[in-house]
């Protein structure tokens, strides 16, 4: 076995016929019931929108789905709403970032309330995370 393969795919994600039936659905569901906070960042990145960064949303990665993904440039974007501030969300989320982190991911994490109250500061980062220039 590959390297690459062992890791799950090039991306640290496994082919998309090779994911388990039950993540592709669960994928689709979650594509088709977005958050508003989601479908609002959504609007500003989809389509190369965000200075030409390719994402893809609820996409499969290590067991897990994130919410949206740049694979060029191995970032993972999750926005968390209350659930996340428990402590069992916060040690969840913990494990999981460590997971996504260990097979070359960098993991951004805004609270919904960012998205709709500086949703261009959370562009800002993006970017910066991207190692794109940001205008201030």
């Amino acid at each position: 076995m590959s390297a690459s393969a062992d890791r799950g795919g090039e991306y640290g994600a496994m082919p998309r016929h090779r994911q388990p039936g039950y993540m592709r659905n669960y994928a689709k569901r979650l594509r088709k019931d977005m958050t508003p906070e989601e479908k609002r960042l959504l609007q500003v990145i989809r389509a190369h929108r965000l200075d030409g960064i390719a994402f893809r949303r609820q996409m499969p990665i290590a067991g897990y789905i994130v919410d949206f993904a740049a694979p060029a440039h191995r970032l993972i974007v999750e926005l968390d709403g209350s659930q996340h501030g428990a402590e069992q969300g916060m040690l969840l989320d913990r494990e999981r970032d460590v997971t996504l982190s260990r097979l070359g991911w960098n993991v951004l994490r805004f609270w919904n309330s960012e998205v709709v109250l500086d949703l261009d500061g959370v562009c800002r980062k993006i970017m910066s995370a991207c190692g794109r220039e940001v205008q201030a």
